[in-house]
């Protein structure tokens, strides 16, 4: 696939990128270079390949949940910098 300067330049205008003529050469080149060598893909033969969305199989690695016991509100709010009964006071933020 070819990649023209004007492209360049047109995604260069998208990203907010400021790039020079020299620049703007160098990125054609580079980029129709890496696009052709990855359309050598399209030559891979995949009829007998299953299509996947991973390589690997995936396999849910999470533990159940289960309820616990959890920290009381007054062991919670103990080493608190500033409280309000059983909640934590913080500065105001919006007037």
């Amino acid at each position: 696939m070819k990649i023209t300067e004007d492209t360049v330049l047109a995604v260069a205008k998208l990203a907010r990128l400021t790039i020079t003529d020299d620049q703007r050469k160098q990125f054609a080149k580079q980029l129709s270079s890496i696009l052709t060598y990855a359309e050598q893909l399209n030559k891979v033969n995949t009829n007998n390949v299953e299509p996947t969305s991973h390589v690997l199989p995936l396999s849910n690695v999470f533990r159940e949940d289960q309820a616990r016991a959890s920290l009381s509100v007054d062991a919670v709010v103990a080493n608190a910098p500033e409280k309000e009964g059983h909640f934590f006071k913080v500065p105001k933020i919006i007037e």
